[in-house]
């Protein structure tokens, strides 16, 4: 594998940890204010951010190479109303979707088609993950401002269950 592109993954399993961590807190947030159905969808989404760390963790060492694991950044955001985990989260996820990018086009130019092919599985979970982070925010504008509206919403978020990506390396 390409040196780059092995850097790259490692720097993406730090990322995804952090992505974690990130919707850890967001989850921390919905808790304190008594919104358990958002806590409860943060708390999902962090474990899936586990799980894409893992994916590429297992990808690497599939691969024959090195994985190393550095500190996890503490979350440095601003939650001060319901809207802001919202609207940070796909802030987040452009970011990541970003990065996603920047692996692929390091693959791509090293005609790295095996990591292409792993890479097109994230491509299109972080179109799904944006739409989700953006469905959310429209949701809350619409509603949030409603008491019986966020009761629902928050009763809708707290029906999410978490399911291991199905994605064979």
């Amino acid at each position: 594998m390409n040196e780059k592109v092995s850097k790259l993954i490692n720097e993406q399993i730090n990322k995804e940890f952090y992505s974690a961590y990130l919707y850890l807190e967001f989850a921390n947030y919905y808790a304190s204010v008594g919104l358990d159905g958002f806590e409860n969808w943060y708390r999902i989404q962090a474990m899936e951010e586990r799980d894409h760390a893992m994916l590429f963790f297992q990808y690497l060492h599939n691969n024959g190479e090195k994985v190393t694991l550095e500190a996890i950044d503490k979350p440095d955001c601003d939650l001060t109303n319901n809207m802001a985990p919202l609207k940070a989260g796909l802030k987040h996820e452009q970011y990541v979707t970003s990065l996603i990018n920047n692996i692929y086009a390091a693959a791509f130019e090293d005609k790295d088609f095996r990591t292409m092919q792993l890479l097109d599985w994230f491509v299109k979970e972080q179109g799904e993950e944006e739409k989700n982070a953006s469905d959310l925010i429209t949701k809350m504008e619409l509603f949030g401002s409603d008491s019986k509206g966020l009761y629902m919403l928050n009763s809708e978020l707290s029906a999410r269950v978490h399911s291991a990506p199905s994605l064979t390396l």
